[in-house]
């Protein structure tokens, strides 16, 4: 087989939300319509418009590290050294930990080690930790000499590189991919091309828990991207994806990892598949301004289904971007019609954030593995919040109830400030790929 023509599965999976720590319960929380937006607890957003949002302050690092090395074939020592580097660096760094030990134990490459010099790692993000550096930057003004001793090296977005590569000993392809909130998509397709393009067996993605902090909160209010005005108090009812009193997103933390792996690798070593992934294309809208854009996302999915060989009538369901902001949803709904013609009313949909609020750059990772959980158990989860359907949208977005339907393949779209579109095709791993 070309390496143009490499199959590339999912063979190992994590996540880390409010809704749960395991996939397990990421899933249940899912199926079960669960809400995980609050008020903010990380920092205090006493002077800023939207004080929402899911949080996941308080996590207990080092009790996930515990339940995992009792539960998973993980070496006493890598979790020794795990706990060491959450000790020292920023908390979204922290995090990465047990996520990343969790997806190379799911994967089994513990107890069937991969090649360490071939290995890639893609960390999906940008300006990850701004609550670490506008915490440091209050302390410099009070007093420069008491920051934060490593500041100098946990202050870069490369530190999730070095800390994830450290922990798995993995000396291939390092890299940082960033595009907003089509971040995942984007890293997923570097990690792709390090398989295709550059012979690794193997590579993890991981997408970290963007850490915002109170101005990054403010300065989306001030553009009018959060909602901010009608559910301060009623936090869990803000994220409503397609209702017609939608007024903005809800930003949230969250942090997803998958273990991709070349199919002959994985087969050769009798490795769980999870899912194939056919492809992912990108593309930009040649605006740097954050406004939604029909014609970006037509572009990206039409150019998916051209480069998978995947017919339009042959998606079974789309996870799609759905923000809950006025013009974004019909954005993409009316993308999806142009896209798809008549085959737009047999197809389901649902939005993932009318549960978890907007994980920013780690949602589309997140979002996925989502969804080829849902394909794989045979289950929708609900899009909820939708008390008054927007007319415009007449696409079944699984409103308010968990749907039984069966998928083969699945489009996952992620839509990005500064004009970055991203969209994959996802199907049920078949060791001969059917009529498409």
């Amino acid at each position: 087989m070309s390496s143009a023509t490499r199959r590339v599965v999912i063979t190992g999976m994590s996540v880390n939300t409010p809704l749960g720590d395991t996939l397990d319960a990421h899933l249940a929380g899912l199926l079960a319509g669960r809400s995980a937006v609050t008020h903010w607890k990380s920092f205090d957003p006493g002077a800023i418009y939207s004080k929402i949002g899911a949080d996941l302050a308080g996590y207990d690092i080092n009790g996930r590290l515990d339940v995992l090395q009792a539960s998973r074939s993980i070496p006493d020592a890598i979790v020794t050294k795990a706990r060491r580097i959450a000790a020292k660096a920023p908390w979204s760094v922290g995090l990465c930990m047990p996520l990343v030990l969790d997806a190379w134990a799911d994967a089994g490459l513990f107890e069937v080690p991969i090649e360490d010099d071939a290995a890639a790692t893609v960390v999906g993000g940008h300006n990850i930790q701004s609550r670490y550096r506008t915490d440091n930057l209050h302390v410099f003004d009070d007093e420069p000499d008491y920051i934060d001793a490593l500041y100098a090296v946990h202050s870069h977005d490369t530190t999730h590189i070095g800390c994830v590569s450290d922990v798995l000993q993995l000396r291939g392809t390092g890299m940082l991919v960033g595009a907003a909130c089509a971040t995942g998509l984007y890293a997923l397709r570097s990690a792709i091309d390090e398989i295709r393009c550059h012979a690794a067996p193997a590579a993890i993605v991981v997408c970290p828990i963007a850490d915002v902090s109170p101005i990054d909160m403010h300065a989306m209010a001030l553009i009018g991207a959060l909602s901010q005005k009608s559910f301060n108090d009623q936090p869990e009812r803000a994220s409503r994806p397609f209702d017609t009193g939608r007024e903005g997103f809800v930003p949230a933390h969250g942090c997803g990892a998958l273990v991709v792996e070349d199919l002959d690798h994985a087969l050769g070593r009798e490795a769980r598949i999870y899912a194939e992934i056919l492809g992912v294309e990108t593309g930009a809208d040649g605006s740097h301004m954050p406004a939604p854009s029909e014609a970006g996302g037509v572009r990206v999915m039409r150019r998916v289904l051209a480069s998978t060989g995947i017919a339009p009538e042959r998606i079974d369901y789309i996870n799609g971007h759905f923000t809950s902001t006025p013009l974004g949803d019909l954005a993409e709904v009316a993308a999806i019609k142009r896209v798809f013609g008549r085959h737009s009313a047999n197809l389901k949909a649902n939005a993932t954030k009318s549960m978890l609020g907007h994980t920013m750059i780690s949602s589309a990772v997140i979002e996925l593995i989502g969804a080829v959980l849902q394909m794989r158990t045979g289950w929708l989860h609900p899009t909820i919040n939708v008390d008054n359907l927007d007319p415009a949208v007449d696409i079944d977005i699984c409103a308010n109830t968990a749907i039984e339907w069966p998928v083969r393949y699945f489009m996952k779209n992620a839509f990005g400030f500064g004009g970055l579109n991203a969209s994959a095709v996802v199907g049920r791993y078949e060791a001969v790929r059917g009529e498409a």
